[in-house]
């Protein structure tokens, strides 16, 4: 009964939307307020889809694994 209670769970991964993939991952910066997305860039129209905000290198790595894809190094 309580043996699945202890048992580790796998997080799910997000999925992108169709037909978009790592290579479609853009950054948007507002600038009035400098405000930073990142999320999946539609090529046909340039919107940014399932965007969310970023506001360390923290969250832009946390987002890439959410979908399950390894950020980009940066470079010092």
């Amino acid at each position: 009964m309580w043996w699945g209670f202890f048992k580790k769970r796998k997080k799910a991964l997000l999925q992108p939307p169709p037909g978009l993939g790592e290579k479609d991952i853009a950054t948007q910066s507002s600038v009035c307020t400098g405000e930073t997305l990142i999320g999946f860039r539609q090529p046909q129209t340039g919107q940014l889809l399932q965007a969310v905000v970023v506001r360390s290198e923290a969250d832009r790595t946390a987002f890439y694994r959410a979908y399950g894809y390894e950020p980009p190094c940066q470079n010092p």
